[in-house]
């Protein structure tokens, strides 16, 4: 029994090393396993799914949702960045999600709370469009 467990500590270690490896990014589950699978390590999918939803519940991992019928991604909460105060924008074309701090979303959440007496959860708030990089048509 003693050797499960820490195979299982080894997996969940390995997970989220790599997830901290990667915290400026949004991972798929299977971008997840791809960058595993290149350190050969070999993980089960439905073990990374495991997981992620104990990390997440622990509050070391946070899950955003795309659109529907796309793959959710996750991200590395690094406590020291203070990744709570911000939305997200999420390109449609190539599918970046960015970080966007801006005191006029602060002044968009005050007004939603005060008029509409509706909390923002900032953690989950993401915005769609086309980014920069992938131009406006």
């Amino acid at each position: 029994m003693e050797q499960q467990r820490s195979y299982k500590t080894r997996q969940r270690t390995q997970i989220l090393e790599c997830l901290k490896q990667n915290s400026e990014k949004h991972l798929t589950a299977d971008e997840i396993l791809e960058q595993l699978k290149k350190l050969n390590i070999e993980i089960g999918k439905s073990t990374v799914y495991r997981t992620l939803e104990k990390l997440i519940e622990e509050n070391k991992v946070r899950k955003y949702l795309s659109h529907e019928g796309e793959s959710a991604c996750y991200q590395y909460v690094d406590e020291s960045l203070n990744c709570t105060r911000h939305f997200h924008l999420k390109c449609v074309r190539c599918g970046r999600l960015i970080h966007l701090e801006c005191e006029y979303l602060a002044d968009l959440e005050r007004h939603v709370f005060d008029c509409h007496k509706f909390t923002v959860d900032n953690t989950k708030t993401v915005l769609y469009g086309v980014c920069e990089e992938c131009g406006h048509d």
